[in-house]
């Protein structure tokens, strides 16, 4: 009974939210993830140009440079997301955003005036610091200053705007020289600072370090004049209070390591899905294969695809429930990259980078207009649809959502170190496999993933649509069902 007085009680107060100062919060923070998006597939119109034999040869590549240059941002990210799980307890969700900008912003410097290679790799290194640090800390930032009604589609923000990053880069590389894309990368983090110097801070961060009217403060901004905050604060507190601080003993609980080893493991099949080196070397995959259109600009028409179906995923997150999403994600891609798995087996094609480039633009004209010749390029703009469906927005969503409240800073930070390491070490064997065999190979792995996302979705990934943070660890915490249920919505989501 008492729980639907509570429920009774808080209705009204739900019902007067106004989300326009949430929404605006959210997205100054996102604009991190747009220099993120920006900055992940910066090597793939970089690259062409500064691997042909008209670059300065001061900055030429060669296979193990350009191998390098292409994977050298998931190492840095690797490094971000270690910062970010120190400084996300230490300053909070809110600075640790904030502070990213100062190594995106040298990093394009070196880049936009590199005369020697070392600025072109360390200037990519600090754009993945900047990247890992904005995939650790925005994802949480925006699960904690949402309420549930909305968490779903706003949690799918970071990766729509990392998506428009990556567009943004491939149109902008249609008209820009390189350099000048580096300089343009520069101001989205700057005005991701402005604005966030005017947002607030976590709520459940702040209540955290005690200050409660500063808490009770920031989420009358956040719902409005009119909004209750009583029933929230006090929902935050007793999630604050019962679970109190992780300690070493309680990773042995399965409250702490399940959703925990979920998060991890998520994101590790999400980078071998090999989403990374495709995006980073989109333009030389293109150029392997004989295709209608020159490279750069099937990689535009990519990047439009992967944008469309974000908003596709945004849309209908709360609706169809993430499990489903994950489902029609993982057989998408299965399917495209089965497909050009055989199709990069029975692929006449020669080897040696340097000879394919050469009969590149040939292929084009001879085979570019058949349907064969549209294939590779469909069964991508298919892996990029369902990639970005599913595994790409509910991978972050679910690592905000389910990670324990007490230890999400550091799990979080966690997850994305271990998502970057393998997309490190994927990126920069994936040019050395791609000259040694072709493409044939790296699609049968990535293939072979597909199928084990598909049974890790079965097996181990809960229903989370309609579930409150307090709810969904709950469920870890009983191994059973979501048993803090105040509507009969949620009662059905387990």
């Amino acid at each position: 009974m008492d729980e639907e007085t509570s429920l009774l009680d808080r209705t009204p107060s739900e019902s007067r939210i106004s989300n326009s100062k949430l929404f605006l919060a959210v997205f100054a923070a996102v604009l991190g993830n747009f220099n993120f998006g920006y900055s992940l597939v910066f090597s793939s119109p970089v690259l062409p140009k500064l691997r042909s034999p008209d670059a300065d040869p001061q900055l030429r590549m060669g296979t193990e440079e350009a191998a390098w240059f292409g994977s050298i941002y998931s190492l840095g990210a690797a490094v971000g997301g270690l910062g970010a799980m120190l400084l996300n307890d230490l300053i909070g969700r809110k600075l640790s955003i904030m502070m990213s900008a100062i190594p995106s912003t040298i990093g394009y410097m070196l880049m936009g005036g590199a005369v020697d290679l070392w600025m072109l790799l360390v200037g990519r290194f600090l754009t993945g610091i900047a990247g890992g640090m904005t995939a650790a800390s925005i994802p949480v930032y925006i699960s904690e200053i949402s309420h549930k009604a909305v968490r779903g589609a706003l949690g799918s923000c970071p990766q729509i705007t990392a998506v428009f990053g990556a567009l943004a880069l491939y149109a902008l590389s249609l008209v820009v020289p390189w350099r000048w894309l580096a300089v343009a990368g520069e101001l989205p983090a700057l005005l991701m600072v402005v604005l966030m110097v005017f947002m607030p801070r976590s709520p459940r961060r702040l209540l955290t370090q005690g200050l409660e009217q500063q808490a009770e403060k920031a989420l009358h901004w956040l719902r409005g004049k009119h909004y209750d905050t009583h029933s929230e604060l006090r929902d935050i507190k007793h999630s604050i209070n019962t679970q109190g601080k992780v300690k070493w003993s309680n990773l042995a609980t399965p409250v702490i390591y399940r959703p925990v080893i979920i998060s991890v493991v998520m994101r590790f099949l999400q980078q071998m899905t090999g989403i990374t080196p495709i995006l980073v070397y989109l333009e030389f995959i293109f150029s392997k294969s004989k295709v209608s259109l020159e490279p750069k600009y099937d990689a535009a028409i990519v990047g439009a695809v992967r944008l469309f179906s974000v908003a596709i995923a945004a849309s209908v997150m709360d609706k169809a429930g993430r499990k489903a999403l994950l489902y029609t994600s993982t057989m998408l891609m299965f399917l495209s990259s089965l497909t050009l798995t055989m199709i990069a087996h029975t692929a006449d094609c020669p080897s040696p980078i340097n000879v394919t480039v050469s009969l590149d633009y040939s292929s084009h004209t001879a085979v570019g207009h058949t349907p064969a010749g549209l294939l590779p390029l469909i069964s991508t703009m298919v892996f990029i649809f369902g990639y970005a469906m599913g595994w790409g927005p509910i991978t972050w969503l679910l690592m905000s959502e389910v990670l324990p409240l007490a230890a999400r800073g550091v799990a979080s930070g966690l997850c994305v170190t271990v998502s970057w390491l393998t997309a490190f070490v994927l990126t920069h064997a994936f040019t050395h496999l791609v000259d040694r065999y072709g493409l044939y190979v790296p699609y049968l792995c990535f293939t072979v993933v597909c199928v084990l996302c598909l049974l890790f979705n079965a097996v181990c990934i809960p229903e989370t649509r309609g579930c409150s943070l307090e709810e969904i660890e709950n469920y870890f915490r009983t191994g059973r069902t979501f048993t803090i249920t105040r509507s009969h919505s949620n009662t059905q989501s387990s």
